[in-house]
C-alpha cells in the first residue's frame, strides 16, 4: 500500500512515521525544504497533561470553553487523552523539552488554561525543536521525500483520491499515484495582509480539496493572534510572554484587557485581540503596548534573553529594549480553525483522502483555538491517520457529516481593481478580519467574484498559490456570510454593538 503525504510539519511527519510502522510505503511531499513548515515557527509550546496535579478533564474543559461551545467534544476527548503518549513519543524521537534544575519538565501557563500545562523547548523555539527532531526521524525512516514540490491537484479516479499532481522545482509536472492521499499542508494565513504565517501558508490543501469535491467546514473562524510586534515584517510575540506576567497597556498606561474579560491578558485570544482593536480605535490608531519590564526583576534583560531568546533577538533587532520599555503590539492573522472536514481518523468526504493538522477541521478547536493545542492536534491526529491507512485500504469508507462550503453566488463588483495577491490580502483584512459585517462581506464577495471570473492559466508556483488563495477566500467569505451571529473568532459588528467596524482598519495602521 502506498500513501502520499503532502506537508512536512508535525502533522505530516508524525502521520508518515506511524504509517511506515504499519508497512505503508510513504512518499512525503513538501512545498519547500523539508523543515520549512509552520511547525518550525511555533513559539508558544505544546499543551498536554503531563503533571499529576493536572487532568485530562481539566484540559478538555479549557478547550471546550475556548471553542465557544462549537468544539466536538469527542474530538477534544481524543486530543486530551492521547496527548501525553504523543509527548512521550516526541521525547523518544529526540525533542528536548525544557526542564527545571531537578530534571522535571518545566511548566508554562498560557491564556485560557486553568493549569500551567504548556511544555516548551529552547525557551521560545518549541516548534523548531520539534521540527528538527522529526526531520531527522523521517530521513532515518527511509521514506521517499520530494522537496520543492507544489501540490497542483489531487488525482481523483472512480470517485476516490488516487494520487497527486505536483509542480517540482517550479518547472516539471509529476503525477504520484497512491492508494491514499494525506493533506497536511497547513493553513492559509497569507489570505491576510498582516499574518504571523510564513509565505508558504497559501491554503493549497484546502483549495485542492475543494476542487476535488471534498467538504470543508468552519472556514469563517480565523484566529488573530493578539500580540504581534508592530512593524514590517510582523513578528509574533508568544502568548507565553503574557503567561509569564507581561501586561497590555494603553496610551495612559492602563491595563485595558480587564474591561473585556475577568482574565485580562490571559482571556481567550479572540477576546484579547478585539480588546486591542477597540483600544487602538479609541486612541486614534496608536498601537497598544506589551509591558514585560517587570519580568525576572531585578535582571529583566537576563531573564528575557534566557526565557525568550528568539523573541528577545527579534525585538532588539527592531530597535526596542523591551527590558526597559513596553513594545507596540497589534493583532495579526494566525490560525485557521476550519478546514477540510474529517472524522476522528482524518478521513474526509472523498474516499482515499485524509487531512490532518491546520488544513483539517477535526472539531477540536470550535470557534477559537486554545493556545498551544495546535501542535498537539498535529501529533495526536497525525498518529491516528498514520495508524489507520493500511487498514482503510481494504475497508468501506465512513463519510463524516459535513457540507461543502462553496462560494455563494454574487454579482461582480463594478470597477473592481485588478486581481493581485496584495489586493486580495488587503480586501480580506479590511472586510473579513477581526470584525465583519454584512455590507463588508458583500463587498468582499463581489470583488472576489469579479476576480474569479477572469480566466487565468497558472504556470508558476506563485500563480498557482494566487489562484488557491482566491478560491479559499471565496469559501471563507461564504462561510462568514452564512453565520449571521457572533461566536468566538467570528465577530459580526452588525449583530453585536461591542466593537466598531472601523477598529480593524485602525489596527492595520499600526
Amino acid at each position: 500500500m502506498h500513501a502520499v503525504i503532502v506537508g512536512s510539519g508535525i502533522a505530516g511527519i508524525v502521520a508518515a512515521l506511524h504509517a511506515a510502522r504499519t508497512g505503508v510505503q510513504v512518499t512525503l511531499v513538501t512545498k519547500d525544504v523539508l523543515d520549512h513548515a509552520n511547525t518550525h515557527y511555533a513559539q508558544g509550546g505544546i499543551a498536554a497533561v503531563m503533571f499529576d496535579e493536572d487532568s485530562a478533564d481539566a484540559h478538555l474543559a479549557d478547550t471546550l470553553a475556548a471553542g465557544a461551545g462549537l468544539s466536538d467534544e469527542a474530538a477534544v476527548r481524543v486530543l486530551v487523552d492521547e496527548g501525553p503518549d504523543r509527548i512521550r513519543e516526541l521525547i523518544d524521537w529526540g525533542v528536548g523539552f525544557d526542564r527545571n534544575a531537578q530534571g522535571e519538565l518545566r511548566k508554562g501557563l498560557e491564556a485560557a488554561h486553568s493549569y500551567p500545562r504548556i511544555l516548551h523547548a529552547g525557551g521560545d523555539a518549541t516548534g523548531a525543536a520539534i521540527e528538527h527532531a522529526l526531520v531527522a526521524a523521517i530521513r532515518a525512516s527511509g521514506a521517499r521525500v520530494i522537496e520543492h514540490a507544489f501540490l497542483v491537484d489531487i488525482v481523483v479516479r472512480d470517485g476516490r483520491a488516487a494520487g497527486v499532481t505536483l509542480l517540482v522545482d517550479d518547472r516539471d509536472r509529476e503525477v504520484v499515484e497512491a492508494d491514499a492521499v494525506v493533506l497536511a499542508t497547513g493553513g492559509a494565513g497569507q489570505l491576510y495582509a498582516y499574518t504571523t504565517n510564513p509565505l508558504v501558508a497559501t491554503g493549497d490543501g484546502i483549495a485542492a480539496a475543494l476542487r476535488a469535491g471534498a467538504a470543508v467546514a468552519d472556514l469563517e473562524f480565523v484566529q488573530f493572534h493578539p500580540t504581534v510586534l508592530a512593524g514590517d515584517p510582523p513578528f509574533l510575540v508568544s502568548e507565553a510572554v503574557r503567561g509569564e506576567g507581561a501586561v497590555l497597556i494603553d496610551d495612559a498606561g492602563r491595563r485595558f484587557a480587564f474591561d473585556a474579560h475577568p482574565d485580562g491578558e490571559l482571556a481567550p485570544r479572540d477576546v484579547v485581540a478585539r480588546s486591542i482593536a477597540r483600544t487602538v480605535a479609541a486612541q486614534d490608531g496608536h498601537p497598544v503596548r506589551l509591558d514585560a519590564t517587570a519580568l525576572g526583576a531585578p535582571d529583566t534583560a537576563g531573564f528575557l534573553a534566557a526565557r525568550f531568546p528568539t523573541i528577545d533577538a527579534a525585538v532588539r533587532a527592531h530597535g526596542f529594549d523591551w527590558s526597559r520599555e513596553p513594545i507596540p503590539v497589534t493583532p495579526a492573522a494566525h490560525y485557521l480553525m476550519g478546514g477540510v472536514a474529517t472524522d476522528l481518523r482524518g478521513r474526509t468526504t472523498l474516499p482515499g483522502l485524509y487531512a490532518v493538522g491546520e488544513v483539517a477541521r477535526t472539531g477540536v478547536h470550535g470557534a477559537n483555538r486554545l493556545a498551544s493545542n495546535s501542535l498537539l492536534e498535529g501529533a495526536v491526529f497525525g498518529a491516528r491517520v498514520g495508524d489507520v491507512l493500511a487498514a482503510d485500504a481494504t475497508a468501506s469508507w465512513p463519510v463524516p457529516a459535513a457540507s461543502p462550503a462553496d462560494a455563494e453566488g454574487a454579482t461582480a463588483e463594478p470597477g473592481a481593481e485588478p486581481f493581485s495577491r496584495a489586493a486580495l490580502q488587503q480586501l480580506m483584512w479590511r472586510e473579513v478580519g477581526l470584525v465583519r459585517d454584512a455590507d463588508g462581506l458583500a463587498r468582499a464577495a463581489r470583488t472576489l467574484t469579479a476576480w474569479a471570473a477572469v480566466e487565468r492559466t497558472p504556470e508558476t508556483e506563485i500563480a498557482f498559490e494566487d489562484e488557491n488563495l482566491l478560491l479559499v477566500a471565496q469559501a471563507v467569505v461564504a462561510a462568514a456570510q452564512r453565520r449571521t451571529t457572533s461566536v468566538g473568532a467570528h465577530f459580526r459588528a452588525d449583530e453585536s454593538p461591542l466593537a466598531p467596524a472601523g477598529a480593524v482598519r485602525e489596527v492595520a495602521a499600526c
